[in-house]
């Protein structure tokens, strides 16, 4: 039975009913296929494309170009799953008319469901501006890897009492602004809770603790693809980097013997095929 797609009613309803709902993501065709085949209810195409697709450091190289590149194949390959696109750094920074301007084309260019930015009340003008020209707008606090070197690195955020306590006011005045839900990123159980029990929308944890309302990780941590490096907060549902380093490797052992075509995966008609030489 194929899944029902999210509409944007469904983000407040889910919350108010305390239905529980899953968010990963994908750069590509393929993976977009795959997840929407799955239960899982949203796709982000995020600016992690950066490193796991691009081999970049971070994420503040990527343009977009980029994200328009790879939203478009995921929207096309899962339509019915809510698609998220994430604005780059840089789009939205520097006024509301660029904010409001590079939401218009994603959106136009893409046709993805809502746009994610990260900051908290620093950037309410240029949500509301985005709001304002009629785009859905996810918020994203806590942990924002776009500027994660002004906060001491890629850490756990809302530590102390005082830096809590700012998270809960940024998902207070998100929400006002005209978000609809908020990405909330490595932050103490505790917190996730207390940010998740101050507003009427939901807030979607990645590394935020089970308080919250809908759980994220981006798919190639979750199945076990990204090479060594794995977050705490990161479970491996799956090994799928071994599995297709063995199947690469029995592809290259049956190739280098021989086994490889069999007559069973070639085509066997006979042919008279005049001598040439």
């Amino acid at each position: 039975m194929a899944k029902t797609k999210m509409t944007l009613g469904d983000f407040k309803k889910f919350k108010a009913e305390g239905k529980k709902f899953s968010y990963v993501t994908a750069y590509d065709y393929t993976t977009a296929s795959i997840v929407n085949e799955s239960d899982v209810n949203i796709i982000l195409v995020g600016d992690s494309l950066g490193m796991i697709m691009l081999g970049y450091k971070g994420t503040e190289s990527v343009t977009m170009e980029d994200m328009i590149h790879h939203i478009r194949p995921v929207v096309k390959g899962a339509p019915d799953t809510w698609i998220v696109g994430d604005m780059p750094f840089g789009s939205y920074q520097v006024s509301n008319e660029q904010a409001a301007s590079n939401a218009i084309r994603l959106i136009k260019e893409t046709n993805c469901d809502c746009v994610k930015l990260e900051g908290g009340v620093e950037m309410l003008d240029r949500i509301k501006a985005i709001v304002g020209a009629g785009i859905n707008v996810m918020g994203h606090i806590g942990l924002t890897p776009q500027t994660a070197s002004s906060l001491g690195g890629f850490k756990v955020q809302g530590g102390t009492p005082e830096s809590a306590a700012k998270l809960v006011k940024d998902a207070m005045e998100l929400e006002k602004a005209g978000c609809f839900s908020i990405v909330l990123e490595c932050v103490p159980s505790v917190v996730g809770k207390a940010v998740s029990e101050a507003v009427e929308i939901p807030i979607l944890g990645i590394g935020a603790g089970p308080y919250v309302d809908c759980q994220v990780l981006v798919t190639q941590d979750l199945l076990g693809m990204y090479g060594d490096f794995k977050p705490k907060f990161v479970k491996q549902f799956a090994q799928i980097r071994k599995a297709m380093v063995d199947g690469l490797n029995d592809f290259h052992k049956e190739t280098v013997e021989g086994t490889f075509p069999s007559p069973e995966y070639s085509f066997n008609k006979a042919v008279d095929i005049p001598k040439l030489y």
